[in-house]
């Protein structure tokens, strides 16, 4: 435990306090400068540690794997609970092979890695290649949204429903390796499937049976307004404790329990959710401190540079064949399986997984937790700190969508179906200077009343809306993002304020033959009288989202903006390299480079033979090359629609 300090529990909180305070501060900081939060966190433990100027020595690893515990526990429940099902049903065949397929042939490849650098045995390799195989959920959450960034709808909620549910098969990997090096007899091939099955199975079971009875008990009890979160972080605990004690995962039955009940209507439901945000933060923040605790980086530098070299091979091998191999039988772009492949983030998981070897009696099992902590240093490093930047020169970022500053949510009980919610009107919103009935509000939303200097504005006397009034409105929750747009002025990503879909953009009404007469796009004629938005709907499907494209020869088509699930513009791209579904075309395209390729290796045999006197017999037989054809008359283009 905590040693070399001979004070009392007063001391401990304050000690404790401080470091909470220190980190927040820290954190606050370091975003400005784009430093990624968990790192700094892990840091600062780091520095309150043994070989620190804190001098703080903590070595129990049965104490930090609770802590751990139940602080990935709460990360996951809130995961799950901020999950719509929306996101599910978009990601969940592509974010699930990713946290199958994905994870085995990540902790094959980087085991590969293991045993040539170690010169370990193939069980022991293939151990350290399953400890840091899984994504970190607390790292994808934070990082994907700590710099403002919006993405492509698929590839966010594929990353962030990867990282909540690929822990349990890691988990399941580093236990079924462990039995086998330390039980007499190894572990069969029959209990390794028996203990997948039980661990999955019988996880997703409790998962959805748990949030459902969650959801259902949070709404029958008549409790104190403050009393329900802290029921349903209790529920979450019996998730993830009943899941674990019959030999299940919990980390799958908490994560599942969080969508089921996060994407019911609960009682005090806003409440809740801000409860939960402020007790995730916690939970990060407690568990990247401890980790830092427990390691002593003099105890590192054996295991350093064979450390480096295996995470190195992990984010720029293991990672990126796991993504292709994973995604390429869904319509993913080459450049969103790029991104998908280098935000591949480890983070407290990866040390926390290490923690099992060492409490299994695994000879040798430091080298575990030394090889996670550099593998997680070096992808919080080269991964965290590079992902604005990625995603913008890869084009998966879409302008950002805040939610507004001046909205209020008021909780109705879950049986009316409605919400209730207010707005401070924003200067240069379309709310703004707009008279009532030309206000464009969604078909079952209706404005309950207008403050204007701390008075109610009578109905008959109001006859238009002002910047900084204050709107009450009631409207279905599916509703609410139409209202958003109303109230809110457009605003663009703090770091991102040239964000570009397109060159030009066009009402999804606009027909496929209009566009293709304007801009000779090559349009098939069965397609020409649809309209923008069915041809894209014909192509993605009806899961499209914002950033989604298809390609028409040179060009691209890119949804650009969306409401209520229906296409409502839709850009025009005049260059677009690598975008468009992958799927057969990304097939095509490596035929066409085989192709390329095998012509170039001819070019190059027949120089190569020429130059040796093979071919000049073929040379003087050979008729001389034709005329190069006149280029065609340019079209005058058009006048664009609108440019972005």
């Amino acid at each position: 435990m905590l040693e070399n300090f001979a004070f009392g529990a007063e001391h401990l909180i304050l000690l404790t306090g401080a470091m909470l305070i220190v980190s927040i501060v820290a954190g606050a900081l370091s975003s400005r400068v784009g430093a990624p939060l968990l790192l700094v966190f892990l840091i600062l433990g780091m520095l309150v540690g043994e070989d620190g100027p804190g001098g703080v020595r903590f070595d129990d690893f049965e104490a930090a794997f609770f802590v751990g515990s139940m602080s990935l526990a709460i990360i996951l429940f809130d995961g799950g609970f901020r999950t719509p099902m929306s996101a599910v049903r978009l990601s969940w065949k592509p974010a699930t092979a990713l946290a199958t397929v994905g994870v085995v042939v990540t902790a094959a490849m980087t085991g590969l890695f293991a045993h040539f650098v170690f010169d370990a045995s193939w069980l022991y390799a293939f151990a350290i290649g399953s400890v840091v195989a899984s994504t970190d959920a607390a790292a994808v959450f934070l990082l994907l949204h700590q710099h403002g960034m919006e993405l492509r709808r698929r590839v966010s909620t594929t990353l962030e429903v990867e990282s909540g549910v690929n822990d349990p098969m890691a988990v399941f990997l580093i236990i079924a390796l462990v039995q086998a090096m330390t039980q007499e007899g190894g572990l069969s091939a029959l209990e390794a499937v028996l203990l997948f099955v039980q661990q999955m199975g019988l996880g997703a079971i409790v998962g959805v049976a748990g949030g459902m009875i969650l959801a259902w008990s949070n709404n029958r009890l008549q409790l104190a307004p403050g009393l329900y979160p802290v029921f349903v972080v209790a529920g979450a605990f019996v998730v993830y404790g009943g899941a674990q004690v019959i030999g299940a995962s919990g980390f799958l039955a908490v994560y599942l329990a969080g969508i089921v009940a996060g994407n019911r209507r609960l009682r005090a439901s806003k409440l809740i959710r801000r409860f939960h945000d402020g007790i995730a933060w916690i939970s990060q923040i407690a568990m990247f401190l401890m980790l830092g605790l427990l390691v002593t980086p003099r105890k590192l530098e054996p295991d350093l540079g064979s450390g480096i070299v295996v995470a190195l091979g992990l984010v720029f091998v293991a990672r990126p064949v796991a993504v292709l191999v994973s995604l390429l039988p869904f319509r993913f772009s080459l450049r969103e399986m790029l991104f998908v492949g280098w935000v591949g983030l480890r983070g407290a998981v990866p040390i926390f997984l290490a923690i099992i070897p060492v409490l299994g009696g695994v000879p040798g099992a430091m080298q575990f937790f030394n090889v996670a902590f550099i593998v997680v240093l070096v992808s919080l490093v080269l991964q965290g700190w590079s992902i604005p930047f990625v995603a913008r020169r890869l084009g998966i970022e879409v302008p950002s969508r805040p939610e507004p500053e001046g909205r209020l949510d008021i909780d109705l009980p879950q049986q009316m179906d409605r919400d209730v919610i207010g707005y401070r009107v924003d200067a240069g919103s379309p709310a703004d200077g707009t008279v009532l009935p030309d206000l464009r509000l969604p078909r079952r939303a209706r404005i309950l009343a207008v403050l204007r200097d701390n008075s109610v504005v009578p109905r008959e006397k109001l006859e238009r809306l002002i910047a900084d009034d204050l709107v009450l409105t009631i409207c279905p929750p599916e509703e609410s993002f139409r209202l958003d747009r109303q109230f809110s002025a457009r605003r663009t990503g703090r770091h991102r304020e040239d964000v570009r879909l397109a060159d030009f953009v066009f009402p999804a009404d606009t027909t496929m033959r209009q566009l293709a007469h304007e801009y000779g796009l090559p349009v098939p004629g069965r397609d020409e009288a649809l309209m923008l938005g069915e041809f894209m709907t014909t192509r993605l499907g009806g899961d499209a989202s914002i950033g989604d494209a298809v390609r028409l020869g040179e060009c691209a088509l890119i949804v650009v903006d969306m409401a209520e699930n229906k296409m409502r513009v839709i850009g025009l791209r005049l260059e677009a390299s690598e975008e468009g579904e992958l799927g057969e075309g990304f097939i095509e395209r490596l035929g066409v480079l085989g192709r390329e390729a095998r012509q170039s290796a001819g070019r190059i045999g027949a120089n190569l033979g020429r130059r040796v006197g093979f071919g000049r017999a073929k040379r003087r037989r050979a008729a001389p090359p034709p005329a190069p054809a006149e280029p065609p008359a340019r079209a005058a283009d058009p006048a664009p629609r609108e440019q972005v």
